[in-house]
Parts: structure tokens; sequence; C-alpha cells
């Protein structure tokens, strides 16, 4: 991964973050190796019904070019996509393709990318009235669910999440509050917001906010409850996710502003002493901003998943 301007990088005494520069760790699994020739990822769709939504619920996976030619287990990545959006965007917008073209630079190699619905407003939360336990569904049925379909490896530390604009916000907020399900998390142009002005405008930013949040955080907004939930709350408490690793950037000129929110959170951890890699580059929001900076987010989780197979892989880590 190399750097960029105004790129932060936080680090204790230990070799990971030498990893995730470097990416020039060996693994042991064979999904963990590069893959020996340039071909498409598959994309396979699907719904399966959930008790706690109450409803079924669309997904897709991004499976490996050569998962059905061997009985390898693969790392899995969960991308959540954004506001309005829907979880067809990673292949309608180009996330697939970035995917591809790294795997066949052999930049990252082979991990199962799960894409699910979360409909237009659901920021991937519980939602303050209860109607949808979002959370729930993502913690308790999904994840169990793509680890019995599909060959994972059924360990947080191979398991990372990731999401833009409202599923960087989800991203966080899950891995910051499940680390034994996530060990690894990034989000790009993630809805971060410090603090609401009180009382709310009635018109503006401020204004187009609360009517998006709404559906997750109550009408009028319960700023209580968007406190509670918030990433850039979640971080003041570091001792709750101690293994994490986490990875953020944003654009510069983000039209929602969020490049603030990204600040914020980067200071937080500053201030723990916790490391994390973040970085502002030149740029807007959404997926004009992914169409050049997704790579580092993919290559981010691909260095986690090795250094964790690595570590799981070495004779000391044995019981």
């Amino acid at each position: 991964m190399s750097l960029s301007p105004r790129r932060r990088l936080r680090s204790p005494a230990n070799f990971f973050w030498l990893a995730i520069l470097s990416c020039c760790l060996s693994c042991g699994r064979a999904a963990c190796q590069p893959a020996a020739a340039a071909s498409a990822t598959r994309l396979a769709c699907s719904s399966f019904a959930s008790k706690i939504l109450g409803r079924a619920v669309d997904y897709c996976v991004d499976l490996p070019a050569n998962y059905d030619s061997t009985r390898a287990r693969y790392p899995t990545l969960y991308f959540l996509h954004g506001l309005f959006e829907t979880y067809r965007a990673w292949d309608e917008e180009g996330g697939k393709a970035v995917l591809d073209k790294l795997e066949e630079k052999k930049r990252i190699g082979p991990f199962i990318v799960v894409l699910p619905n979360a409909g237009r407003r659901s920021f991937y939360v519980n939602s303050y009235e209860g109607h949808e336990r979002y959370e729930d569904f993502m913690i308790q049925e999904l994840v169990p669910f793509i680890d019995h379909q599909y060959r994972t490896i059924p360990e947080a530390g191979a398991r990372g999440i990731s999401g833009v604009s409202m599923g960087g916000y989800g991203s966080l907020h899950l891995a910051m509050r499940h680390p034994d399900v996530f060990g690894s998390v990034s989000a790009q142009g993630a809805a971060l917001v410090a603090k609401f002005p009180e009382p709310l405008p009635a018109q503006g930013r401020w204004a187009f906010y609360q009517r998006v949040l709404a559906e997750a955080f109550g009408d009028p907004l319960n700023v209580a409850y968007w406190n509670a939930n918030n990433p850039l709350t979640l971080a003041e408490h570091p001792e709750k996710f101690p293994n994490l690793k986490i990875y953020f950037d944003c654009g510069t000129h983000d039209r929602f502003g969020f490049e603030n929110g990204a600040e914020d959170l980067d200071h937080i951890l500053n201030q723990h002493d916790f490391p994390h890699v973040f970085a502002l580059r030149p740029g807007n929001h959404g997926w004009s901003y992914l169409h050049k900076y997704l790579q580092y987010a993919l290559e981010f989780h691909w260095a986690c998943f090795r250094a964790f197979d690595r570590s799981a892989s070495s004779p000391s880590a044995a019981p």
C-alpha cells in the first residue's frame, strides 16, 4: 500500500502495521495465496428468510474464481452499501471490477465478499423504535448463515467488514461493538457526525440529516440514541475492541463534510494511542471516490487476513 498525502499511521511496539504497509507476510493456507492465474470472481445472488427482520433478505456473494475447483476455505469480507443504494451497487458501480483487477495484478489473493441488502436508510443498527433490528440480523443470522452456506474461515481474524458512506458508519459501528465477530474494519467516506446542533435547523444540511436518519434514529431525531451508536462515541472506549484492525479514509472535498468526522475519529483514536490507519485523499464522496481508492481498503483487509493466517499457523499459536 503506497503512502499518500496526509496519511497517518499509529502503531504500538509490534509488527502488525509493518505487515499492513508491506503486505509481505507469508501465508500457510491455500486460500490465502495470491491467485495463480488472472480470472474474474463470480457473483452469486440469492435471498434467505430472516426471522429477526420478518422477511426475506436479498444478498450476493462475490466468490473467488477458483472457489468451485478447490475445497479450500476463504477469508470473508462483508461490504456494506451506502445510503439510497442496494447490495447490487458492488457490481453495478464497479467494486467487483476493482477486486478483479487487484487479483489480476496479484496485489491481493482470494477471499469471499458478502453483499447484504440493508434497505435505503437502516444505518445497520437496531432502530430506535425497534421495528428494524438490523444489527441483530447481521450478527445473529447473516454471519452464521454465510459461515454455514459457504466455505469460510469462521474466525474473527479471517472476517472483515467494510463500507462506504452509510455503510462506512455501519462497518465501524458493527466492528467496534462486535470485535469477536470481525477482526478488521475499513470505512471510506463514512457518515460520521460528531455533534448535532440543538435545536436542529429546519432547513439545509442538518434538516437533510434528520430526514435520512429518521428511520433508524427516531423522528424527531433522538440525539441520545444517535450518540450511543455513533462510532465516534464507541471509539472513546477502545479497551472494548483491543485487537481490532482499523483503516478509514475520506475525500478532502466530501460533499457532506464527512472528512471532519473522519478527522475526529483519527483524533479520538490518537488520544487513546490506538493503532489505526487513516488517510485524507483528494476527492469527493461515494463511488466517484471509491473508483480511485477502494483498492486501499481491499489491500488492507488482505494484509489483515494474511497476518492472521500467519499467526494461526505459527507453532507458538498451537495450544
